[in-house]
């Protein structure tokens, strides 16, 4: 059944229409991938469906909830987390404090607790630093626990963004370019890593990526937009055989 449910969502900037009449479902405990050529509107897609900006009209369905009007803060409490194309990290705390930060909505600490700095406070916070600790060995960071966030390789801030986003604990996983800026040995990993986490904790995943070797080795399903208009959908193999697709990227005589 469908985890998300996009009905007719569009979005304009002024006069420019950035996304169309979209109509799109993402099913439970999937990967899907959402390409197209730079412009095409994959990242206002993504806006959309994190709260980043709202759409011009339309609706977005999560969970069976209507959600289109929903703040980011309250879609995250709903299980709906977002990795950006930018590294969005805390540059001067460690990676560490960094997880421990995406933890912050399910931590439940009243502000008593907080400024009296009880021992039951004290030893909640020694529960989610352990919970953090896990996160960094789940995705390969352990060795730089108390390395500054400024102070990692791009390719280890990008894992770190994943750990912080899985945090929340989301049932479906944003990511625009997961993949950018590395070399061919991380994206192998990030592709394994992104797997893994659909296999072994059933989290779904909507992945906007321009690496298409990437992307038909990960995806299940793919979406393929063109100035703000859906123009394919399918599996990776079929998608890559379709005209209007190949007509989108490459254009015609």
């Amino acid at each position: 059944m469908p985890l998300v449910e996009i009905h007719r969502l569009s979005k304009f900037f002024g006069g420019l229409a950035a996304v169309t009449e979209l109509n799109l479902d993402v099913m439970q405990g999937e990967i899907l991938g959402l390409i197209g050529p730079n412009g095409a509107g994959k990242t206002t897609v993504l806006n959309m469906v994190g709260g980043t900006i709202f759409p011009s009209r339309g609706k977005i369905i999560f969970n069976g909830e209507d959600i289109t009007n929903f703040p980011p803060y309250r879609r995250a409490q709903r299980g709906i987390a977002r990795v950006f194309q930018e590294n969005l990290l805390f540059g001067n705390f460690t990676a560490l404090e960094n997880i421990r930060l995406g933890f912050h909505l399910h931590s439940r600490m009243g502000f008593a607790e907080k400024l009296f700095n009880r021992q039951s406070t004290r030893n909640k916070e020694k529960v989610w630093l352990g919970k953090a600790f896990q996160m960094l060995e789940y995705v390969g960071l352990v060795e730089h626990t108390a390395t500054a966030a400024i102070n990692l390789p791009h390719g280890k801030q990008r894992l770190l963004g994943l750990a912080i986003a899985l945090a929340t604990q989301p049932q479906l996983l944003l990511l625009d370019e997961p993949v950018s800026g590395m070399n061919a040995e991380e994206v192998e990993g990030m592709v394994a890593l992104i797997k893994m986490l659909r296999e072994k904790r059933g989290i779904t995943c909507v992945v906007v990526e321009h690496n298409m070797r990437a992307v038909m080795g990960l995806c299940d399903r793919i979406a393929v937009l063109n100035f703000g208009e859906k123009i394919a959908e399918g599996l990776p193999r079929t998608i890559v055989e379709s005209k209007a697709v190949v007509e989108a990227y490459l254009g015609t005589e």
